[in-house]
């Protein structure tokens, strides 16, 4: 049998193209893969944006804001001194965008003017913080992200 240029050029494309849905078939069969979605409920979550904007400004016009910093011993998030720590009520949420699994949120539970969430708590890489707290009333919010090793 011989092999022309047209034969060639066919059996090129039906190799590259079975090559390319291979991959795509692995990547949508395999649970490694996985899309996820980064909100559930998208609209919902949209709707809240006026109320997350207005959390935001109250933060940042505060005269003194909360810190969230990396440390050895894992994130800790300190209030201002000017707070009684009694009042603050809230929680942290701990996103983690190339995983859903490992999301989670924790309470703010304080009996001085700091929380300290252990490193045992993450996996290494990127995570999104998002600080949500009520001081006497007002609703606060911030959200800063931080790189764990």
């Amino acid at each position: 049998m011989k092999i022309n240029w047209g034969k060639g050029i066919v059996i090129a494309f039906v190799l590259f193209m079975s090559f390319i849905l291979y991959f795509v078939m692995k990547v949508q069969t395999d649970s490694k893969y996985d899309n996820e979605l980064v909100v559930e409920e998208y609209y919902k979550h949209d709707a809240r944006y006026g109320e997350e904007m207005t959390q935001s400004s109250n933060e940042q016009n505060l005269q003194q804001q909360p810190t969230i910093t990396n440390t050895p011993k894992g994130i800790q998030i300190t209030f201002p001194p000017a707070f009684d720590p009694k009042k603050i009520t809230g929680k942290v949420s701990l996103y983690r965008p190339s995983a859903k699994k490992l999301d989670f949120e924790i309470p703010i539970q304080l009996s001085g003017p700091s929380l300290l969430v252990p490193n045992s708590d993450f996996a290494g890489g990127r995570w999104d913080i998002t600080l949500a707290w009520h001081y006497e009333g007002t609703a606060y919010i911030k959200k800063q992200t931080l790189y764990i090793n």
